[in-house]
Parts: C-alpha cells; structure tokens; sequence
C-alpha cells in the first residue's frame, strides 16, 4: 500500500468514526419538556422577534416549550408563574429555565442582602458531651422590596414546589436604550439606577443564587455575545434607533445557539 492510499484509507476510517459518534450522541435535553420563566425576552407575544430562543430549541433539540414570560415582569413575578406552570402541567414536564432580572434593574429594586442573621441556641458537641450554645444563625432574607429577597423568595417555593426538577438560572444580557414613548424612557445600562445601582450587581447576584440555592447558572451576560452598546452590534436587536433592549430573530438565535452548547453540561433529568 502506497503513501496516498495509506492517507485515503485513515480518512475514511476517520469519517467513519465521526459518523458512527454523531449517531450514538444524543444531547440530554434532546425532546424534553422544558418550562421558561421570565419577561419580554421570553414572553411570545413580544414583537422584538418573531422567534424567540426557545422556539429555536424547539426547532433544533425538539424541546416542547412551556412558555410563561411577561413582558415587564420582574423576579417577584416568578412564584406566579411556578404556580401557573403546575397548575396547567402539574409535574408532568422536566426542567425549568429562568430568565429575568433586567426590569428589576430598571425599575430600581434595592439589591438587599442574602441573609437575616440572628443569635440563638443550638445543641453541639465537639470531643466534649453535647450542649446548648449560644451562636450566630444567618437564614435567607426574604422580603418582596429588595432584589435579594425576591430571588430567595422564588428558588424557595421552586425548590419546594418542585423537589425533583432541574433549576437554571440565566443572568441578564447586556442592554442599551429602549424609548417606548414619553412615560417609557429607559437609559442604556452605561447610567446608574434610581437607587444608584449598576446592572452588574443585578447579574453578579444572580450568579451568587447559585451557590446560595444549589441550582446552575449560565452566564448569558458574558457568553452569548449581545453587547448592544457598540453601533456594530445592534444588528441583533428589534430596532437600532429605539429598540436596543430586545433581540431580533437574529439576537434570539445567537442567545439560542449558546445556550444548547451550555446546557450540553447539564443534566435535564435525574432518573
């Protein structure tokens, strides 16, 4: 066997192999039912795109989307939306995906803290007979007025609600101008809130409601690539002139694509 039928025969079994591989992978939220959670960007009656990203899910893993996003709604509005989920489906789906958080921003919600902290007594022992001591206790802050304590509030009736399911938050993308009308005027993300908040601490606390609940979060602030406050970039939102808040078809599918390859990492089901 000469050189060039030496080659011809190695990428023939490499095509092979890779054809065998792609038969045999199956990504793990292939045909799953999948609730989403969240505002405008999810809500499909928004008219940012006419496809949003779980509808390219749907198209590319056959992921039967149960779709509960509300334009302008914020975190406090997640326990609602649970509960509608489980009243039309109960427990008769498989995962859920949160997304939302940019409209708190807006609206200037105070971030808060994680925690109420207390003294008590607690019974203990360490290389000694058991005891009650005195010590400081921290329990999650829950309280509807703070960023915070709305998180809490949600991944609290979530976790309880439904003990099984898989959770994943995803944090805020980045957003620019959004001039609806006169009494809808809202800032690019560059301007401090009216409680004198920038968007990063709405992102970063949702990334810390991660470790906090025991739940995922795909960071779609950094990996999906939507940076409207570059001209270059409003390519993938409704409208460059007044719009910079709500992907197009184009933004959704990018926000889409990502998202698959993340959650490649993650289980869907745990049976």
């Amino acid at each position: 066997m000469n050189k060039k039928q030496t080659i011809l025969m190695t990428l023939c079994l490499m095509l092979a192999v890779e054809g065998w591989s792609q038969a045999m992978f199956q990504h793990p939220w292939q045909g799953k039912r999948v609730a989403y959670l969240g505002d405008s960007i999810t809500d499909p009656r928004n008219s940012g795109a006419k496809k949003k990203y779980w509808g390219w899910l749907q198209d590319w893993l056959q992921i039967t989307p149960y779709v509960y996003g509300v334009s302008g709604r914020q975190w406090n509005d997640i326990p609602r939306q649970a509960n509608q989920l489980r009243e039309e489906h109960g427990t008769d789906f498989d995962a859920i995906l949160i997304f939302v958080g940019t409209n708190d921003y807006n609206a200037g919600v105070p971030i808060g803290e994680w925690w109420d902290e207390r003294t008590t007594q607690v019974m203990a022992g360490i290389h000694k007979p058991k005891a009650m001591v005195t010590r400081r206790q921290r329990v999650p802050a829950k309280t509807a007025e703070t960023y915070r304590g709305r998180i809490n509030i949600a991944l609290d009736s979530l976790k309880r609600m439904f003990p099984d399911k898989q959770i994943v938050l995803l944090t805020p993308i980045h957003r620019a101008n959004f001039f609806a009308n006169d009494k809808n005027w809202q800032p690019n993300e560059s301007y401090q809130n009216e409680c004198g908040e920038y968007v990063d601490a709405y992102v970063n606390s949702v990334k810390e409601a991660g470790n906090i609940w025991a739940v995922p979060v795909i960071d779609w602030n950094a990996s999906c690539g939507l940076f409207p406050l570059i001209d270059n970039q409003l390519q993938y939102f409704a409208k460059p002139d007044i719009d910079q808040l709500h992907p197009n078809d184009k933004g959704q599918q990018r926000m889409a694509r990502t998202l698959m390859y993340q959650l490649l990492t993650l289980p869907c089901v745990f049976e």
